[in-house]
């Protein structure tokens, strides 16, 4: 390979350059193509082609490549999938913070299963998902991208995730040909200001033992394939260039082989916005030698600035290579060395599929999550009228996460269809017979009213008022918020949407303070990637409901469990304020975090960390441990009873924790060591066991090394964080170095029925 050939491995285009009008532009691919290309950014949802279109254009690209370049070496096409395949008819399943609410990585697994198919009929062979960012700040507009606030939570639906869509592949045959990418490596949630992309001021115990923690878990169980770098600095070096994150921890000690891949842009920041580097040659140079082996979306810093770095001696031809190599060794596991084509006549078969749609559904309502309920719901059939009011009811990108891709860039107009209440409610109401009424009564962020009373009339005439609000969410990349405020539709979360006030955008807030003057029941419906703040209004309704941002089967979702269809289970994620101002809350804070309280406000969340309500009731036995004492290095099962001593049938998430009961020290007050989602019928028992490795309790001493410490530990389970329902204590004997070959990351649980 010539100098030329090698630095052209380690660069990208997006369909610009090269797609007009859903057309190869010959100039334009030789202008980008000639010497080969390390990635093909988006094809096809960057380039707004349908499925088979886009199968058709990226086998040309490969043809191209293989037949007329030198080298003949195809390129690796990549595609976004947070939520689902972000392009034209890709699935869209819920955001992946209704799916952290699941707590069920088997379906999350199932879920990118889906992503999985549909990127390989397109010809796309690397996804970039999942989120590993752990968010404690809610004020961050991606949190709702995130699996929540706790690591071990985070790293087993990110496992999940990545086996779904790292599994063995059933169409070529030849194994693993989708590469998954962990991001945004690392502490990408924990901005200054709760802004994306600012500064992150962590110490290293925290990133470690926090944000580092999750990346290492699923590098160490299910070798994740790919990491992209985040954009911000740590401590006052850019992510983009740091050779200690990504060289010195990421390789070092974890062993990560695979490539790292820049986050849009974040190359040429190191230039443009964090200003450690003069120009796009020295923005390169620091990248590359930091071990970032891809530049992303296109070659900007790489390409003719690296190639003249490398001409002046800034840059040794090893450094390149080793890069190269990477990048050619993830086109040899993706498959597309060996044939990187497809059937574009076969690519009908792996979208809009009845299956797919049923997963979507269960996905949707698997999400919800029950606030409060005082016995209104499930609603009956036997209703005269129903008012179903609020900008979320009726608006099919009102459903979507910030990188779906009707949503992705707040488009007004696209051909996504969605089943979004209204159309869920009026199927519903066609066969049971009652009437639905519906008005908007406001826009999510808009500051008219004109249609209060209109809303209030209908609410009144009604058995049942059913409010769908919440935040709009897409990626708002505008420098001209201000200038937004009144719009009827501003994005208040997603990439870009980072907010100062956690309460309902617009006048939603007014519009219930209206809704619930009336003597009608109103049950309120978040439909939102937010954490609202919104005590008044828990106080207020008699039922309350968390539905995410559920995805393209978002309606069915919410009128299954509405009406009792579905019995809701979801459990929150993270720990959800009182106000903006009283964050932090996350329940893993250290003794005097979680105790001291402000002048208004005492330091407990309005709804802790892992709750959520059901339409039966639970209960449990005693927690029972097989051993009361236990080496640094071995192992200790825990077991509960778990009843359903209701009348439905209903999932509960048992919950274990962990609390160091005299630790050298200062420790969280208590840490998820573990969880297990259960099925139980009416009356049926079933037994859980938590297997717990030693290595589970290690923390970081004062010298940095990873230890086991001897002492009395408490374990607790509960159904939420700040609801434990019984405890055991037991001791370790000794303290003890953890070697990382045998550290354990991930508690494994059974489950036994009682007969």
């Amino acid at each position: 390979m010539t100098i030329e050939e090698k630095v052209a491995q380690l660069g990208s285009a997006n369909p610009s350059h090269f797609i007009e009008d859903g057309t190869l532009d010959r100039d334009g691919v030789e202008a980008q193509l000639s010497d080969g290309i390390g990635h093909l950014t988006r094809t096809a949802g960057e380039g707004d082609l349908d499925p088979k279109r886009a199968a058709l254009l990226t086998n040309q690209l490969q043809e191209y490549l293989i037949e007329e370049t030198r080298l003949g070496i195809p390129a690796i096409p990549h595609e976004e999938c947070l939520s689902g395949y972000m392009g034209p008819q890709g699935t869209v399943f819920p955001q992946m913070i209704g799916m952290a609410s699941t707590w069920s990585p088997q379906l999350l697994e199932s879920v990118t299963g889906v992503v999985r198919t549909q990127l390989q009929a397109i010809g796309a062979v690397h996804g970039l998902s999942p989120v590993l960012d752990v968010a404690r700040d809610l004020r961050w507009g991606r949190v709702e991208e995130t699996f929540g606030e706790d690591p071990q939570l985070v790293a087993a639906m990110a496992r999940a995730y990545v086996s779904g869509l790292q599994a063995t592949d059933t169409v070529r045959g030849d194994g693993r040909d989708v590469h998954a990418t962990l991001k945004h490596f690392a502490g990408h949630a924990m901005g200054e200001g709760g802004k994306n992309r600012s500064s992150v001021q962590i110490g290293e115990r925290e990133l470690r033992e926090v944000h580092f923690y999750p990346y290492e878990a699923v590098i160490r169980n299910v070798d994740a394939a790919s990491i992209m770098n985040a954009y911000h600095d740590i401590d006052g070096v850019p992510c983009a260039s740091s050779e200690w994150l990504l060289t010195d921890v990421l390789r070092g000690e974890w062993g990560f082989a695979g490539t790292v891949i820049s986050d849009y842009g974040s190359v040429a920041l190191l230039d443009g916005e964090h200003g450690v580097a003069a120009n796009k040659r020295e923005a390169g140079v620091a990248a590359l030698e930091a071990d970032l082996d891809v530049e992303l979306p296109n070659t900007d810093c790489y390409g003719d600035p690296l190639l003249e770095a490398f001409e002046a001696g800034e840059v040794s031809e090893a450094t390149i290579d080793t890069a190269v190599g990477r990048v050619l060794r993830a086109k040899i596991e993706t498959g597309v060395l060996d044939d990187p084509f497809v059937d574009p006549e076969a690519v009908p078969q792996a979208f809009n599929t009845d299956e797919q749609a049923r997963l979507a559904q269960k996905a949707a309502r698997d999400s919800i999550t029950l606030l409060e309920n005082d016995g209104l719901l499930p609603l009956g059939d036997d209703l005269d009228t129903v008012a179903l009011l609020g900008p979320k009811a009726d608006d099919d990108q009102e459903l979507l996460g910030d990188y779906a891709y009707p949503a992705h860039f707040n488009q007004e107009e696209t051909d996504f269809e969605a089943t979004t209440p209204r159309d869920a409610l009026e199927t519903r109401s066609a066969d049971a017979g009652f009437a639905v009424e519906y008005v908007e009564g406001c826009t999510t962020s808009g500051p008219s009213t004109e249609q209060f009373e209109m809303a209030a009339e209908a609410a009144t005439d009604a058995d049942v008022a059913i409010a769908c609000v919440g935040a709009r969410s897409a990626v708002d990349l505008s420098d001209d918020d201000l200038a937004q405020r009144n719009q009827s539709m501003i994005p208040t979360s997603g990439e870009g949407s980072d907010v100062t006030d956690l309460g309902l955008p617009g006048v939603q807030a007014d519009l219930l303070d209206r809704l619930t003057e009336t003597e009608t029941p109103v049950i309120v419906v978040l439909v939102s990637g937010k954490s609202h703040a919104i005590p008044e209004i828990a106080e207020t309704v008699p039922s309350l409901l968390h539905a995410w941002l559920p995805g393209e089967e978002g309606g069915n979702g919410i009128v299954d469990v509405l009406f009792g269809d579905h019995n809701p289970s979801g459990h929150l994620p993270l720990s959800i304020p009182k106000s903006v101002g009283q964050q932090p809350v996350y329940y893993s804070r250290k003794p005097n975090s979680a105790n001291e309280e402000h002048v208004y406000d005492d330091g407990e969340p309005l709804y802790p960390f892992g709750y959520g309500l059901s339409y039966t009731d639970f209960e449990y036995g005693e927690l029972e441990l097989d051993a009361e004492t236990v080496a640094p290095m071995g192992t200790l099962t825990a077991s509960v009873t778990v009843t359903n001593a209701g009348e439905r049938a209903g999932d509960d998430v048992v919950q274990l924790y962990q609390h160091a009961e005299n630790p050298s020290q200062a420790r969280p007050v208590q840490e998820l060591l573990g969880f297990e989602r259960v099925h139980l019928e009416p009356g049926e028992s079933k037994r859980v066991s938590f297997e717990i490795d030693m290595t589970r309790l290690a923390y970081h001493d004062l010298a940095m090394n990873l230890v086991v410490e001897e002492g009395p530990y408490e374990l607790r389970v509960g159904t939420s964080a700040a609801d434990i329902v019984d405890t055991a204590a037991f001791d370790v004997t000794d303290t003890k170095a953890v070697p990382r070959s045998a550290r354990s990351y991930l508690t494994q649980t059974s489950i036994e029925p009682i007969s």
